[in-house]
């Protein structure tokens, strides 16, 4: 069989040839002369240079234009095509682009030279491979143009493949299968997309691909004279029935064969598809007419019809699918088509908006039009702004939009794309991010469905709100599988913990300042009086109240400190042991035995809890402060320490526990810790992270309320278990 320009011998084009190509469309004499005129400005400034394979550079400007020439894109498009490498690779400058061939054209140029320009050799090498697509993929979703002229340049230096070493063959051929190839997919080029993938197949996988080149080789062989046969008498009704049509017979691509045998576990035999029919015709209604007369002739293969003009691809791609029997042995597949369908399936986006004159080209209003048909594109950079992650966000873009082939509807009548295994909260985030903080339920085909039903192909989803919901939740997070959800989802989880965790604060420091006052015999309103002061907050820092109470929560300033700079008096009372403190707080959880009461407090610095090991230590003027015995400021202490027990029967109260958790750095691992956290429903009135960079670590410092050691015990393998958390220590001030 033909390698279709699979080899480096395949004949180069002049640029008289590329002049016959693009004149056939472009009739403008301006547009045309400022074609030529790139060309020749080309021409000179890669004058001298050469590729590996010994021709002129200039042949290789040429092919890219030619390339971009056959499926018809603008002047500019193919002028950038042009002088896509001059910027790289000789001393023309963006401004001189900018003066001699416009603004709109330097921008192409510039972003194709960007492209170009990608070393991260601080990287390691699997990084450096994910943040170059990344890159490249951000670089392309701007202008649907640029990927076109970076699609055309990968195919020809594929065509060309054979004069570069080995190694590298297999570097640009891996590169090409995992993000020039599925663009192109996605984009509806599927002439570009097959001759890629096989090009990329035959560098990669040599002796399979030969193989499978002998295999078709012989199917043809065997059967095009069936094939034949069957084309005739298909014609034949045709005519009869005075059905305009044009017919052609197609070979499917070496790469699909080879993914089928390879990755899916079939037989060469058992691929129906390998010849197939074309039929291009005039209307919809002709095709479903051509259909009817087919299947009345010879009888289909039961699950194999498709109809892709009803439900298009999200890629455009149009068609009619059936599979049917020869009658001596054969089964082929036939497609059915308008030519403007064809047009599409071959060169998807290219086609829908192929150059046409006297339109007032916009290229902005363009780029909005394909973004709003191919919604997906806009993914490349959402999901580069929720995921930082090199390796994540490529990923994210293999499995939520490269695997997408699920097609759900909206009652609408609206297409949404989704991978494989995507339920209705998936569905949420690709209607609209907002509405999941709405959401309530789903309804699946008229029936009312759980959020983790697995959404098909054909369902009608519809998503039901309430402006009374509370949003997402963290099962949501073990619910949806696209990345772009799950980003989502956590970032609503951040803000919602956030605004929490700020109420908390401030009802904190509310009753710390509260209970303080307490002490000092001033009542609840009275407090609330005495630090609803301008004059307090402005002297800790503070902007308002609320800032005042979370100041207080984080200990700066102490309630102490407070009560300093209001400058109250603290009643008369004994200190010493046997003596009862006045205002003694009854619900301390710790006594010393056979003492009476005492002024007993548990320590801020080591933060003890029930089932601590703890100490007292006798202070000057203030009682008892109860340390666990492991804590560094009383370690050198021995005259002053008394032994403290702890209460049985404790009441359910709570007590601060300051924690250092030590992790490798990740995305998202705050968020993770904070989900742990409100899973076991533990309160937070503290957290800070700090990044080591150098060491590619994180300390998080948080301040949790709990109550007791075991459930201490338990928080702390829960968050061991976290992805990257090394160690969980108590911390000590």
């Amino acid at each position: 069989m033909e390698e279709k320009k699979a080899n480096s011998q395949m004949k180069l084009h002049t640029f008289d040839e590329l002049k016959e190509r693009f004149y056939v469309y472009i009739t403008d004499k301006n547009a045309r002369e400022k074609i030529e005129e790139a060309y020749h400005f080309a021409e000179e400034a890669h004058k001298g240079q050469f590729r590996k394979s010994g021709e002129p550079y200039i042949h290789h400007l040429i092919e890219v234009a030619y390339i971009l020439a056959e499926i018809q894109t603008g002047p500019s498009t193919i002028i950038s095509g042009l002088l896509h490498d001059t910027v790289e690779d000789t001393n023309v400058s963006l401004e001189v682009i900018k003066d001699k061939f416009g603004e709109d054209v330097m921008n192409i140029v510039d972003s194709l030279t960007k492209i170009q320009r990608l070393k991260l050799s601080h990287r390691s090498e699997d990084d450096f491979v994910a943040e170059d697509h990344r890159k490249i993929f951000l670089g392309m979703a701007k202008d649907v143009r640029v990927i076109l002229i970076k699609l055309a340049d990968r195919l020809h230096n594929m065509r060309t493949l054979d004069s570069l070493s080995p190694e590298r063959q297999k570097v640009l051929s891996r590169e090409t299968l995992e993000v020039f190839a599925p663009i192109a997919h996605r984009l509806g080029m599927n002439t570009v997309k097959s001759e890629l993938e096989d090009l990329c197949l035959k560098y990669l996988e040599p002796e399979k691909y030969q193989e499978i080149v002998k295999l078709v080789e012989g199917k043809i062989k065997n059967g095009q004279k069936s094939l034949d046969t069957m084309a005739k008498k298909i014609a034949d009704d045709l005519f009869e029935k005075k059905i305009t049509f044009q017919m052609e017979s197609r070979v499917k691509s070496i790469y699909s064969i080879y993914r089928k045998i390879y990755e899916k576990g079939r037989k060469f035999e058992e691929i129906f598809d390998i010849l197939a029919l074309r039929i291009i015709t005039e209307t919809e209604l002709n095709c479903y007419e051509i259909l009817g007369i087919i299947h009345s002739t010879y009888k289909p293969v039961l699950g194999r019809f498709k109809d892709y003009i009803a439900m298009p691809k999200p890629n455009m791609y149009q068609s009619l699918h059936t599979c049917i029997l020869s009658g001596d042995g054969n089964t082929f597949e036939v497609q059915i088509r308008t030519k403007k369908m064809d047009e599409i399936a071959e060169s998807g986006v290219a086609a829908h908006w192929a150059y046409k004159e006297g339109t007032n080209y916009n290229p902005k209003k363009e780029q909005q039009e394909i973004e709003e048909q191919l919604h997906w594109l806009r993914d490349f950079v959402n999901m580069s702004e929720d995921n930082q992650n090199a390796k994540e966000y490529v990923e994210a873009l293999s499995h939520d939009i490269f695997q997408a082939n699920v097609y759900v509807f909206t009652p609408a009548g609206k297409v949404i794309e989704l991978p494989t295994g995507a339920t209705p909260i998936d569905f949420i985030y690709k209607i609209h991010t907002g509405l999941a903080e709405k959401a309530v339920g789903a309804v699946v085909n008229n029936v009312m469905v759980p959020l983790n039903t697995e959404l098909k192909t054909g369902d009608i989803c519809e998503i039901k709100t309430n402006d009374r919901s509370a949003g997402p939740n963290e099962g949501w997070l073990d619910i949806a599988t696209t990345s772009f959800a799950k980003s989502h989802i956590r970032k609503f989880l951040t803000k919602k913990n956030a605004e929490f965790l700020k109420q908390d604060k401030i009802q904190k420091g509310k009753e710390q300042i509260i209970e303080s006052f307490k002490q000092l015999n001033i009542g609840e309103s009275d407090a609330q009086k005495y630090v609803d002061n301008q004059d307090l907050w402005k002297h800790f820092n503070c902007e308002n109240l609320d800032d005042f109470y979370i100041s207080v929560t984080n200990k700066n300033p102490t309630t102490s400190a407070v009560i300093d700079y209001l400058n109250l008096k603290r009643p008369e009372e004994t200190i010493k042991l046997g003596k009862v403190r006045k205002n003694e707080d009854d619900g301390c959880p710790v006594y010393v035995a056979n003492a009476g009461k005492i002024a007993i407090t548990l320590g801020n610095c080591c933060t003890p809890i029930p089932g601590d090991p703890i100490i007292g230590y006798i202070t000057k003027g203030k009682g008892i402060t109860v340390h666990r015995k492991d804590c560094p400021n009383i370690a050198n202490e021995n005259r002053r320490l008394i032994e403290v027990l702890w209460k049985e029967n404790l009441s359910s109260s709570t007590y601060p526990v300051d924690l250092k958790i030590e992790c490798y750095e990740r995305a998202n691992l705050v968020v993770d810790i904070m989900s742990v956290l409100s899973q076991k429903k533990i309160t937070i009135t503290a957290l800070n992270a700090v990044l080591h960079a150098q060491q590619n670590t994180s300390t998080i410092s948080v301040t949790i309320y709990v109550q007791n050691a075991d459930v201490l015990q338990d928080i702390t393998n829960n968050l061991l278990n976290v992805k990257n958390v090394y160690e969980v220590t108590r911390a000590t001030h």
